[in-house]
Parts: structure tokens; sequence; C-alpha cells
């Protein structure tokens, strides 16, 4: 009999919470002197323009095949819960209403496109849609952990990185993975702060890049994501603190030296290059030793790169000696 080994992290997967509709149609069409000629558009058309993601060119992509692989114990975040629950300081700073998620919502997510440059063979610029049609989607359910000590449990749809890195076919110079995020002040307010240097910029190392856990998201509660979850591409590493997995990405880069991410910029002192979770090292204003999930309201114990050092942990063997790998 063939007996399958579970990694330390794997566990059994709960049922999930069902989901909740959490937008409706005319919310998100809204009032105002717009609607008039919004209301000329093709409906298709209408639902890109606002962010709406049922109009999304991707849809019947979804759902996507579970991996089950990629399933944690403790019970699914509630969608209405994690939708109006967002850092994402392009929209605003308050993630505990839900302004960020409405704001977001205004956003068109068509045309957009994927510039993929740097140390790679050929640069290119490439269309959202031809890139989720050049992968193959799937759903892993991770944890996820915010540096401000709060977690949720979400089912992503997307593709591993290392595809995106292997479509990129980068040069043997490139050492670290550089991602970018959009910038239009016209739709995101929080971009006309000028404190901070937008737009958001954040990188990993190739190694990091490849590792089996990293993640490009398109996806979420087997549909496409809503824009407040950072569509319609963004990056999860469920071993690190939430601020290192970037949110519509417009542009990748493959290069030499490594990139210095919008936190680090702001306050390299609290938030550093690595960002890997660990309960023994506490952020400078609080302690890291446990954190809240959204979902339950508990408050549970902070496991080592948040549950999965089995598979990140070889990735910095020797560096502590001379990287804080874990701020």
């Amino acid at each position: 009999m063939l007996i399958r080994r579970r990694p330390s992290w794997e566990l059994p997967e709960s049922a999930a919470t069902p989901e909740h509709l959490f937008f409706s149609r005319r919310a998100l069409l809204g009032a105002g002197a717009g609607l008039a000629a919004f209301a000329a558009l093709p409906a298709t058309a209408q639902a890109q323009a606002v962010g709406d993601p049922s109009g999304d060119p991707t849809k019947d992509l979804y759902p996507a095949k579970k991996n089950p692989a990629y399933t944690v114990s403790t019970p699914v975040t509630p969608e209405d819960i994690s939708a109006n629950y967002n850092n994402f300081y392009e929209f605003g700073s308050d993630q505990m209403n839900y302004s960020v998620a409405r704001i977001a919502a205004k956003m068109p997510r068509r045309p957009w496109t994927v510039k993929i440059d740097g140390l790679v063979e050929q640069e290119r610029e490439v269309g959202i849609d031809d890139l989720i049609r050049a992968m193959t989607l799937e759903e892993r359910l991770y944890r996820h952990r915010c540096v401000e000590a709060w977690s949720m449990v979400v089912p992503w749809t997307g593709f591993p990185m290392k595809d995106l890195v292997a479509y990129a076919k980068p040069l043997s110079g490139a050492k670290y993975v550089r991602m970018e995020t959009f910038l239009n002040p016209k739709v995101a307010p929080g971009q006309n702060r000028f404190v901070y240097p937008w737009p958001y910029v954040d990188g990993l190392t190739m190694a990091e890049a490849t590792n089996e856990l990293a993640f490009m998201v398109t996806g979420i509660y087997g549909k496409p994501a809503p824009n407040q979850y950072g569509a319609p591409l963004r990056l999860t590493v469920p071993w690190k603190y939430g601020f290192k997995s970037v949110k519509s990405i417009v542009r990748i880069s493959f290069v030499a030296e490594r990139p210095v991410g919008l936190w680090e910029k702001v306050q390299g002192r609290e938030y550093g290059f690595w960002a890997n979770v660990n309960p023994e090292v506490a952020h400078p204003r609080w302690s890291q030793a446990s954190e809240r999930d959204i979902g339950t309201g508990e408050r549970r114990p902070t496991l080592l790169y948040n549950g999965y050092a089995e598979q990140v942990a070889p990735i910095y063997a020797g560096l502590d000696k001379t990287e804080k790998l874990f701020m």
C-alpha cells in the first residue's frame, strides 16, 4: 500500500466557511456625473471599468482544480471578512472598514499589461489575459500572516511563481526578482500622499521566487479576485509577512542587485528585505509571538516561517550569520 508522507505544515482541510456575496452590482455602479456615459458601455466593459470581477475575461477558468498538497487545519476565513479587511495603502490606510474595498473597486481591470524586463532573454510586455492563459491555474489554501500580528486563511487561485520565472527566461546574472505595482493617483487616492515613494516595489531572491510555495495569485474563493486583494495579479509568499506580497503588479524585473522595497525605504529598521515570520523576533513596536485570526477572533501562537519551515528554511542556511532574516 502506498503511504504518502505529509509535510510538517500540511494538515487535514477543515470545512470551508460558505462564501458570501459582498458587492452588489448597484453598489459598484454607484451614482454620479459619469453614470450616463457608463450606461452607454457594453455590459462586459462596464464590469471591467469599475473593477467588477464578474466581467473578468478569464472567469471561465474558475474555479480551478484544488491542489491537495496545500491545505491547513484552521477554518477558511469567511469571504465577507477577508474582502473587507485589507492593507492596500494605495486605496487608504484603514483596513478595518469597507472604504478600501469600495475605493479599490473603481480601479479599471482592463486593459492591463505586465512588463517583463531586465536580465531576461527578451524583454516583453504581455496582456494579463494572455499571461494567465499561458499558465495552469490551481487553488491552494495558505495561511496569511500580516506584520501587524493578524492572520487569515484563504483559498488563493493562481500559478507557481517558478512557472512565471520559466516563462520570463532570465539570464544567469539575475539574482533577484523586482516587482512593481501600478501607479494611477486618479483612482488610487493614497498615491497622492507623497510621504510614500510610489509605486509600491518589493522583491525576492531567485531562490525564493522559485520555491514551490511562492505563488502568483489571480483569483480567490473560486473566482477572479476582486481589486482589493491585489487583482489582477499579485504575489503571495506565505512564509513571509504580508507586505512582501506585492499587489496589482504591472512590472516584473530580473536584476542583479537587491531591490529596496517601499516599506524598507520608509522605515528600514522595522521592515527589512527578508521579512520572514518568526515568533521569537519582535517588531520594534509589538510582539510577534502570537497572532489574531480575523475570521474566528482567536489568538494563536505564531509559527516559525508561518508554519512553512520545512519548505523554506534551507533557502536561508548560513545567511542568519550575516542577514536579519526575520525583520
